[in-house]
């Protein structure tokens, strides 16, 4: 069973900061970009940031400076830095898979004083 296990949500300050981690067993998503969205209800879901099997990346308007895509093939697990958070960045992120278009169950994270 081909799984995406996300981990590091939580509740946060404005400002402060969060890493996110998608790991899986599968050993061919190392090979096949990856992506961090996130979806707040009432709004459509929002594709956050990509990466390729090379690194190269992609951001959103809305996060660009201020979050970080990242993998590690070896491990197979793709991060997501996430610094300079706003409230507006409160959301459940996922982690999906461009090969099989597989998703992670979700971590939330909330930003809020």
């Amino acid at each position: 069973q081909v799984q995406l296990v996300e981990s590091g949500g939580g509740l946060v300050q404005p400002g402060g900061s969060l890493r996110l981690s998608c790991a899986t067993s599968v050993i061919i998503f190392s090979l096949y970009p990856m992506d961090w969205y996130r979806h707040t209800p009432g709004k459509q879901r929002e594709l956050v940031a990509s990466i390729t099997r090379g690194g190269s990346t992609n951001y959103a308007e809305s996060v660009k400076g201020r979050f970080t895509i990242s993998r590690d093939n070896a491990k197979n697990t793709v991060y997501l830095q996430m610094n300079s958070l706003k409230p507006e960045d409160t959301a459940v992120y996922y982690c999906h898979s461009q090969w099989g278009n597989y998703w992670g169950q979700g971590t939330q994270v909330t930003v809020s004083s």
